[in-house]
């Protein structure tokens, strides 16, 4: 998992880098060729975007910084946490569901994946198999059971068992 989100990271990167130096110089330029700069469009949204993308390339810059810190040899091996593949009974649909606890950069609600920062991924933090929670979420307070749950060490192969 660690590696799937270094590598879209990276792909982003490498993207908006290229979008950075190459096509919105060139944009740009077209646009002062252009004439008035007070009264252009193209030129406004050139230099909007160019903003855009250096705030974008800052935080994903940051957010490489963060998983490079991530020690998965010192994560829980019997609890959620960031990368856990969880599977709970929810009371109130009476079904079980699975989740993927993902950083929120990475989420994809579709096919399961929560992010660690959103009302469930904090309410499933640290919880257990076997455990009930109540998870306060935007439409009011729900019920659920840990049934099953595989770790990121687990998912690795670095759990203890």
């Amino acid at each position: 998992m660690l590696d799937e989100i270094r590598a879209k990271i990276e792909a982003e990167i490498a993207a908006l880098t290229h979008e950075l130096s190459v096509e919105l110089p060139e944009r740009i330029k077209k646009a002062v060729e252009l004439g008035d700069l007070r009264e252009n469009a193209d030129y406004k949204a050139a230099l909007e975007r160019q903003q855009f993308v250096q705030a974008r390339l800052g935080h994903l810059t940051q957010r490489m910084t963060e998983l490079s810190k991530i020690d998965v040899k010192m994560m829980p091996h019997d609890r959620i946490g960031f990368g856990s593949r969880v599977l709970v009974f929810d009371y109130a649909m009476e079904e079980e569901v699975q989740f993927n606890l993902v950083a929120g950069d990475f989420m994809d609600l579709d096919g399961g994946e929560v992010s660690i920062a959103s009302p469930i991924g904090r309410g499933l933090i640290g919880a257990g198999v076997g455990e009930e929670l109540e998870i306060e979420l935007p439409v009011g307070v729900r019920k659920f059971k840990v049934v099953e749950l595989v770790t990121l060490p687990e998912q690795l192969g670095l759990s203890d068992d």
